[in-house]
């Protein structure tokens, strides 16, 4: 019987590996049939399909040494995870966002960002309306 890696325990290296730069520790986590949305470009993101690119994407992010991510919540139920994140870009600004993930057989297969993004905020509606 194979073993495979909790959700909690594939979530916790998926951020490890982020947080140290650490691209070769993707190998083990990505899923053959991994679906990915990206956060650009608004609304919908960009779709990546299949281990390749989803590996290949996240390699280059967790290479980075000029930006970084910084995990400030994760929440675990079942074959899911909810990673709540800010990126930091190297001059100083940043963005928050969300990550909802899928694990089958201890590897994500998919990944669904979101993050807030610049403008304005909705006006409140007015007492009594």
């Amino acid at each position: 019987m194979e073993h495979h890696l909790d959700t909690a325990e594939v979530i916790r290296r998926f951020n490890q590996a982020f947080q140290d730069h650490n691209p070769a520790a993707f190998k083990d986590l990505v899923g053959p049939d991994c679906v990915m949305e990206s956060i650009q470009p608004a609304p919908d993101g960009t779709r990546y399909e299949g281990y390749e690119v989803n590996l290949a994407f996240w390699q280059a992010m967790a290479a980075d040494r000029v930006n970084r991510f910084e995990v400030e919540d994760t929440f675990v139920m079942g074959d899911r995870a909810n990673i709540r994140w800010r990126f930091h870009f190297g001059d100083g600004g940043s963005v928050r966002g969300v990550s909802l993930i899928r694990v089958r057989d201890g590897r994500i297969v998919e990944a669904l960002a979101y993050a807030k993004t610049q403008g304005q905020s909705a006006p409140l509606p007015e007492a009594g309306q």
